[in-house]
Parts: C-alpha cells; structure tokens; sequence
C-alpha cells in the first residue's frame, strides 16, 4: 500500500536523505515503495535537541534519515538512550525508554521516533 502525503504550500519533508519542498499550493504525493520519510514537523535541529529525550530523538533520528543501524550513528543513539534511561523519574518513564531501546535495536527506526516524540513531550509538560 502507498505511502499518502498530504502537503501544505511551502511545506519541507525529507526521503531517503533528500531535503524536498512542496511548491505554492497544496499537494498530494503517493510513495509507491518503501522509503524513510519525515515531515517537517518531525524534524528536530541540533540546537532543540536540549533535554535527554530530545537528544535521544535526535540520535534516532539520525540513524533514520541515513538509514543506518549500527556504526557510529548506533553508538551516538545508544549513549544517549542510556543518558535518557539515567534521568528517568518513574518505573513507567523507565519502560518506555526500555521500549525505545528495543526498537532501536530491531531497527524499527520510525516506531522509536514515535515513542521518542511522546517522551518529549512529557517533557514539556512536566517543565510547565
């Protein structure tokens, strides 16, 4: 089954490590076969990445977009898992890192990401 995008004007999204722009009007792409996607949204910079959940993200993110599942960028998402892991307050936040980890170890990239993106938001929640 495709992979359906629905883009804004303007809106940046990148595949397969290719950066991609959609132009002046709303569009529509259907990826036909497998490819590493993120939207914009999804995309963090290095200088966001300020709290462990958002470096962890960032780690994966990184393996994602280069499609690369050991190696160094492995060893960068692993370390900082493990920073994330050491800073963790509850049993729950605990399981959920432990979660990421094994995805991350079964390179299911994306789901990590996902489970990333909630624990940065817990974040943001709890420094509110």
């Amino acid at each position: 089954m495709p992979l359906k995008l629905s883009l804004k004007p303007g809106e940046t999204f990148v595949v397969n490590g290719a950066v991609v722009r959609n132009g002046d009007r709303r569009g529509v792409l259907l990826l036909e076969t497998h490819a590493r996607v993120l939207r914009e949204k999804d995309i963090l910079r290095p200088n966001e990445a300020t709290t462990p959940a958002g470096r962890a993200y960032f780690a994966v993110m990184q393996m994602y977009l280069l499609g690369e599942v050991d190696g160094p960028a492995y060893a960068q998402a692993a370390e900082a898992l493990a920073s994330m892991l050491a800073s963790c307050q509850s049993d729950e936040d605990r399981e959920a890192v432990l979660d990421i980890s094994a995805d991350v170890t079964s390179s299911n990239l994306y789901r990590a990401l996902s489970r990333c993106r909630k624990m940065m938001a817990a974040d943001v929640r709890g420094a509110a």
